[in-house]
């Protein structure tokens, strides 16, 4: 095998064992939570990349994790929020348009008048860039305390369920993930793009 074919796979595991290591020291926390702040407002890459190495190295800090990504991602989402009530014609709709969704954003909030709760619980839930929903929750003009309570539950229910598994399947999973790393990056990385091509369709 040659050197160009397996440096990709020692640049992966390089990267992984950085976010491994990362969980183990002070600044962790931080970093996860900015992560989980900047995604809900404008920043490409989900909270999950950390959240579950991190979770895997400590099984036991995993439900501590998810809470501090929920919280660190309805504040970031708070700013998304402001972002689009207030700036949507200046920041909000470069950010939208940059995703590829400046064409949707109309039929969006059309839609928030008779089904915005579940657009919120539903899309928060899934690989869906949350930032769709918080900058067009506020240029919609979804009200701003129910906006903040389901933001609450669907992002904490997503973080919750991600602990509740690598807690309890931590070990095996570590086991898993680190045997065949380049296939679940690639998994991963297919989410995330279907996830942004769902939005798109979606919105």
């Amino acid at each position: 095998m040659t050197a160009d074919a397996t440096a990709p796979r020692s640049l992966l595991r390089r990267m992984y064992d950085w976010c491994i290591e990362a969980a183990h020291k002070p600044h962790a926390m931080w970093t996860l939570g900015a992560i989980s702040f900047a995604e809900s407002s404008f920043f490409p890459v989900p909270p999950d990349v950390m959240l579950i190495p991190m979770s895997l190295a400590q099984p036991a800090r995993a439900y501590a994790m998810a809470l501090w990504c929920t919280i660190a991602s309805v504040a970031g989402g708070i700013v998304g929020y402001a972002i689009g009530a207030l700036l949507y014609d200046s920041v909000g709709a470069w950010i939208i348009q940059f995703y590829g969704g400046g064409d949707k954003v109309e039929a969006f909030r059309a839609a928030y008048a008779q089904w915005g709760a579940a657009i919120i619980l539903l899309k928060g839930f899934t690989p869906i860039p949350f930032k769709f929903v918080t900058i067009t929750s506020g240029f919609a003009g979804y009200n701003l305390a129910l906006f903040i309570l389901f933001s609450i539950i669907t992002r904490g229910g997503r973080f919750f369920l991600l602990a509740f598994l690598l807690h309890r399947y931590g070990e095996q999973a570590r086991h898993i993930i680190e045997k065949r790393l380049g296939l679940w990056v690639t998994v991963g990385a297919a989410i995330l793009v279907l996830g942004i091509v769902g939005a798109l369709y979606l919105m």
